[in-house]
């Protein structure tokens, strides 16, 4: 019994570099996002009818279905619970599961108008995909190609009072390990004068890993820790800044990582 537990377990990372060597992706360049994802009222995130709506899907869909997948602990850093207005919330980024485990997470303040940024190119692009994201994420086009042709969505938004979740890796690990934060997210909260909320997800990878279609059974462990929320420092570079919100998201990793193995 023992042994098949032992054979049957997936260890989760010691440390959130663990875990083998990144690969070079071999998957062609997105596509260019279609015209109109960049036409979004920055109102329609904040509409009470919309809300309202997303709290209902999220019950159904966040609720009833994937939270009974994994068993999921939280903890929150009591600063974070306090905190009240826009802000970024940063995670790092290795699981399907990720954005409902943030969602689902962060405090009812934050969550309550959070916007997930997605990928234009996918999920903006096939009326289905753009309807459920929308819906469930209150979701705002990214663009992935360097056209910039949501430039300047994502601060309408933040100046609208409309928190953001981003995951600056900037795509989905493929081996759990994460890669380097990318500057933009540091780089629009000095721009708006926002606090970052960072968050470690431990155990996310492991429950359901690239390429999975459904989370491991069993309901794999998984830890949400939401950290302190950081402002950017008086004449602070954008690069130290984003080099603290990365180590801040190491950090609650591996203060945390333990609960998974208790």
């Amino acid at each position: 019994m023992n042994r098949r537990k032992h054979h049957d377990q997936v260890p989760v990372r010691r440390s959130i570099d663990g875990g083998g060597e990144t690969s070079a992706s071999s998957e062609p360049a997105p596509s260019a996002p279609p015209a109109s994802s960049a036409q979004l009222d920055p109102a329609r995130f904040r509409d009470p009818r919309r809300r309202l709506a997303r709290r209902i899907a999220q019950r159904v869909f966040l609720h009833g279905l994937a939270y009974r997948t994994v068993r999921r602990t939280v903890v929150t850093h009591p600063a974070a619970e306090a905190l009240d207005g826009p802000c970024i919330v940063v995670a790092n980024h290795s699981s399907h599961l990720d954005a409902p485990l943030v969602l689902g997470s962060v405090p009812r303040r934050v969550r309550r108008n959070l916007a997930t940024g997605v990928a234009a190119d996918y999920f903006f692009t096939a009326p289905h995909k753009r309807l459920f994201t929308e819906l469930i994420f209150n979701a705002f086009p990214v663009d992935r190609t360097g056209t910039g042709a949501n430039r300047g969505l994502s601060k309408q938004l933040l100046k609208a009072g409309v928190p953001l979740l981003v995951f600056p890796e900037g795509t989905r690990s493929r081996t759990g390990r994460m890669a380097p934060f990318k500057i933009g997210a540091a780089g629009l909260a000095k721009a708006v004068g926002v606090p970052v909320l960072p968050v470690a997800l431990i155990g996310a990878h492991e429950a359901m890993p690239h390429g999975s279609k459904w989370p491991r059974p069993g309901r794999p462990r998984v830890v949400v820790a939401v950290g302190e929320p950081l402002v950017a420092r008086d004449k602070e570079p954008t690069a130290a800044f984003n080099e603290r919100i990365e180590s801040s998201v190491r950090a609650l990793y591996a203060e945390h990582r333990p609960r998974i193995d208790a």
